[in-house]
């Protein structure tokens, strides 16, 4: 025992030495090459006493980062996020002119640009030497890794361990757009998992709620209850407020709502962790976690704490920091080709967008995946994290787009790190693959018809809308609609007779879905209501060839869904006769009726249209690849789920909403913790 401990101090010592030596040859060769960094006075110094000075800086340089870097990433959790790359360069740089101000011969010197390309170099060459040399070293791997976990726990009591649970979420990821990335050899890890005699996950479709958007989905997976989540964002009449799920007030409210109704903290409160959600799911480990932003910082509970985990490792933050500069000349890159070849769709992806790509597709990624690898070091009994780089990019450049692809391939090496981890942590694993959601293509209903959803609900109210739109066909249709509906005309001149401001709607988007609520009426509005206020609404909107249906409340049916032709469906009927929704597939009905039932749906629900043959839906906001609403690909996400669990759903069953995940997950986490038998050798299974 005693002899393996200092043979483990030997090769600690070797590879710091070796480090050490590597970066020492780095600044000599830098010094070389860069007119603004020296090291030897003007006079000139021999070369033993150039690398003297050249081992000494590189020593100092490395000592300051080991010792000062933790500290200063302490300050980062007041800076903004996508300030962070640049941050480091800065710091690096100051840290590097600081140990060569300690070298003492004092004639080294470096231009503060320069001292920011030298640091950066040097904390790359040393971070790869190191990984380089422990390579074959799982002690030294592992505790590499250690410093990325919880060091409060970081050994279970004696005794055999259940298996640990952990939830990977890729964001946004559909069914089908998972299976072709496996077919087309994107995403090797998830194939071995599936295909092949020794395949050990199986593979679940399920089906969202009307409310396909990450705020929905996650709160009901994580906590049980989505109730009264209409949208990505609504008004709330009885606070006068806008709802948006990824509001850290409003995320913090949602939970605290879910929490009352269940009676039950969430999935993760049993010594879970939460990495990178909306919401903690009642996990005690919270980071990046939006719902927990607003409360008060203390060492317990820090939104940000993730950050400080992973950035306190000056090599972690150096590689983060260059691939995010990576990430963004890529980013400029694809969308100058994409406007160069005229690619249509195409939406605008300029200003701070190729920033928060970086932030999404690099830093959050690295970050919730070393997260999660320190909760496994540590033996936590659940781990639930989301990756969003799939979700953000697809959304500007397609849920099929190359530039999609590519983040999946990255995803993929993501789940194979994790996978690897396992085979260190101190209780074995099993790993979970799910989506939220999934994304549906097609162009902005804004680029087809010339006018936003508010601008054809303000035509519909006889209000005044932008020249702009007026002019375009879509606009001409709307104002036509009007004086239809009105049987008068309605004169360019309108506008001056403007109806009272309380009378203007508020018009919110979430992907293909629409809400239309009235702020001066404090309860939800009635057909009967909207037509005696603005008799051409409705028909404005249901006939529009980019919407698919309406829902609204009704006095005389309870709630009606109206589409195109006059057609006007009861909730009760649609079953019978599905109407505008039978094009959205067999679940449209089920999921119109709840969201019916929720105290918070808006006066006017809104779903664009969607075309199966293609399977693209209108999006009211700025994507083309969306989500939000009924229609395609959107609403259907995964469950890859390890062959040890039982089935998510029985012989000729669907999984059908958010709630019901969590009632798979819960299961599932039962399981866990009782006698572990491989569930594959049921006669039920064997039969399968």
């Amino acid at each position: 025992m005693r002899g393996g401990r200092w043979r483990r101090i030997a090769r600690q010592i070797g590879r710091s030495v070796a480090v050490w030596a590597v970066s020492t040859v780095t600044m000599l060769v830098l010094a070389g090459i860069l007119p603004d960094f020296q090291l030897q006075s003007p006079d000139g110094d021999s070369a033993t006493d150039i690398a003297v000075t050249a081992a000494l800086g590189a020593g100092a340089f490395g000592v300051l980062s080991a010792v000062f870097w933790p500290l200063l990433v302490r300050l980062l959790l007041l800076v903004p996020a996508l300030v962070l790359g640049l941050l480091v360069f800065v710091l690096n740089g100051v840290l590097l002119s600081v140990a060569l101000r300690l070298v003492p011969s004092g004639d080294s010197e470096a231009a503060p640009e320069t001292a920011v390309i030298v640091a950066a170099v040097m904390s790359a060459v040393a971070s790869a030497t190191g990984a380089a040399l422990a390579v074959r070293d799982d002690d030294a791997y592992r505790r590499r890794l250690y410093r990325l976990a919880d060091r409060r726990r970081r050994t279970l009591p004696p005794g055999p361990s259940s298996p640990g649970t952990v939830f990977v979420q890729l964001d946004g990821v559909g069914h089908d757009v998972l299976l072709a990335a496996v077919d087309k050899g994107l995403m090797p890890t998830v194939a071995r998992w599936l295909g092949g005699p020794r395949a050990s996950h199986r593979l679940t479709r399920w089906h969202t709620d009307w409310s396909s958007q990450t705020g929905a989905s996650q709160l009901g997976i994580l906590h049980g209850s989505n109730f009264d989540v209409p949208a990505f964002r609504w008004y709330e009449k009885a606070g006068r407020e806008v709802m948006v799920c990824n509001r850290p007030t409003s995320a913090a409210e949602l939970q605290r709502r879910a929490v009352d109704r269940t009676g039950d903290p969430g999935l993760l409160a049993a010594d879970g962790a939460s990495r990178g959600n909306l919401f903690s799911g009642g996990a005690d480990e919270q980071a990046l976690v939006l719902s927990i932003a607003t409360r008060r910082r203390s060492r317990e509970n820090r939104s940000r704490a993730g950050y400080f985990a992973y950035f306190s490792d000056p090599a972690n933050a150096v590689r983060t920091a260059l691939s995010f500069v990576a990430e963004v000349g890529r980013e400029i890159g694809q969308s100058t080709r994409a406007r160069a070849r005229k690619v249509r769709p195409r939406v605008g992806r300029g200003g701070l967008y190729p920033l928060i790509r970086a932030f999404a597709t690099v830093v959050e990624r690295d970050v919730v995946v070393a997260a999660v690898m320190g909760d496994m070091l540590a033996g936590r009994t659940a781990v639930y994290a989301d990756l969003v780089a799939y979700d953000e990019v697809a959304h500007h450049s397609g849920p099929h787009s190359g530039d999609a692809e590519r983040v999946l391939a990255r995803l993929d090496r993501s789940l194979a790190l994790i996978e690897n981890v396992a085979e260190h942590a101190p209780r074995p694993y099993r790993i979970v693959v799910l989506s939220d959601h999934g994304q549906s293509p097609g162009e902005t209903f804004r680029s087809r018809y010339g006018l936003g959803l508010g601008d054809l609900a303000r035509a519909g109210c006889g209000l005044p809308v932008p020249r702009r739109a007026r002019r375009t066909h879509s606009g001409a249709e709307a104002r036509a609609a009007v004086r239809a509906a009105l049987r008068r005309p309605v004169e360019e001149g309108a506008g001056q007779h403007r109806p009272p401001r309380r009378s203007e709607p508020i018009v919110l988007a979430s992907g293909n879905l629409g809400l239309v609520s009235f702020p001066d009426v404090p309860h939800r509005m009635t057909k009967e209501e909207i037509d005696a206020r603005h008799p051409a609404l409705l028909t404005t909107l249901a006939n529009h060839p980019g919407i698919g249906f309406l829902l609204v409340r009704s006095e005389r049916h309870g709630g009606v869904v109206l589409g195109a032709y006059g057609a006007e469906i009861p909730l009760d009927r649609l079953d019978e006769d599905p109407g505008p929704l039978e094009v959205f597939g067999p679940h449209a009905a089920g999921a119109v009726r709840r969201t019916h039932s929720f105290p918070n749906t808006a006066d006017i629900m809104v779903n664009s249209a969607y075309d199966p043959a293609d399977g693209e839906v209108l999006a009211f906001e700025e994507q083309i690849g969306s989500h939000g609403g009924l229609g395609g690909a959107q609403s259907e996400p995964f469950l890859l789920s390890p062959l040890a669990f039982s089935p998510a759903a029985g012989d000729g069953e669907e999984l059908v909403g958010a709630e019901e995940v969590h009632r798979v997950l819960r299961r599932w986490l039962r399981e866990s913790d009782g006698p572990q038998v491989p569930l594959t050798t049921a006669p039920e299974e064997r039969a399968a």
